[in-house]
């Protein structure tokens, strides 16, 4: 075969020069203006506003009073001098013993003409006890003047005569000016309560039973039926009054519910009498109530649930 022909050979691409055009400036027609030279004058200041103030507006003066005396709180049923609170009836039996104290083994006695009686607290009242534990120790407790309340220990048995104790609420040395201590004379209560004959007592009494409020209901809804029953049961405070405006209630198996009547509600003052272990009325303090302000009390299903259940122990 006989030799190919030779292919041209490819020339590399290599810009080609450019011809550069030079234009040459248009003459100006006009020749440029002379150059003026700025004179700055001097800028006034601003002459000031006159700040006018407003007119203040005059406030009323109020006069700077002096504070006004503290009200002394006055307790329900204590006189403050000339005013007196309206009177609100509640159950109440409270009053003042004297006689020689003494404590034997914890257990405290009092002995009023010649005859002994258990003394003995409940636990708001523990530290009155205590106190008076130790006042006995270092006087040797004669004479102790007593704020009590008069417990009353009734029997089934009618002809069984009740046992008279006494509840400690505190004790007076001489220094108390207010409250049931200066109010009351020695051996002088104060009786509050459902004015009645009860089945095991032959002399009639005032009931005492615990005043209603909303704690109490709390408590009671709660409690053992033993604890409900023993914290609802009243006092029954024997009580010699002939010339009473009312005769104590008695009930009659024999009549109807609605031919029973009910007992009157009365205040009054009474003496205790050691002799004969009874109280004796002495000032009728307001006119007998129909209508006894509210209290608690066992019914029947509550003493019957509270009877099964010290039985199952």
């Amino acid at each position: 075969m006989g030799k190919a022909a030779k292919e041209p050979q490819q020339q590399p691409n290599v810009p080609q020069p450019q011809t550069l055009l030079f234009i040459k400036p248009k003459q100006l027609e006009e020749p440029p203006a002379p150059i003026q030279e700025v004179v700055h004058e001097p800028i006034a200041a601003p002459k000031p506003t006159p700040v006018v103030p407003k007119p203040v507006k005059k406030l009323a003066t109020v006069p700077i009073l002096p504070p006004k005396p503290a009200v002394p709180i006055v307790p329900p049923n204590q006189d403050d001098g000339d005013a007196k609170p309206a009177h609100q009836p509640i159950f109440q039996a409270v009053g003042i013993i004297v006689g020689h104290v003494s404590f034997v083994e914890g257990k405290g006695k009092i002995t009023i003409a010649q005859k002994e009686y258990s003394l003995f607290y409940a636990s708001k009242h523990r530290y009155a006890y205590d106190a008076l534990q130790k006042e006995v120790e270092a006087t040797g407790g004669q004479n102790m003047r007593l704020i009590v309340y008069p417990k009353v220990v009734h029997f089934p048995k009618r002809e069984q005569h009740y046992r008279m104790s006494f509840q400690l609420v505190g004790f007076d040395k001489g220094r108390l000016q207010e409250g049931i201590a200066n109010q009351l004379q020695d051996f002088e209560f104060r009786l509050c309560g459902l004015w009645q004959f009860i089945p095991v007592c032959q002399t009639p009494c005032i009931s005492v039973f615990k005043n209603f409020n909303q704690e109490r209901l709390s408590y009671i809804k709660q409690a053992e039926p033993d604890q409900k029953v023993k914290f609802m049961k009243a006092s029954h405070v024997p009580l010699i009054w002939r010339d009473a405006p009312v005769r104590p209630f008695r009930f009659n198996p024999k009549l109807d519910k609605e031919q029973q009547g009910h007992s009157s509600f009365v205040e009054v003052l009474a003496k205790f009498l050691p002799q004969r272990d009874v109280f004796g009325f002495n000032e009728l303090l307001s006119e007998p109530m129909e209508k006894a302000p509210s209290f608690l009390k066992a019914g029947k299903k509550d003493k019957a649930e509270a009877l099964l259940a010290r039985m199952a122990r």
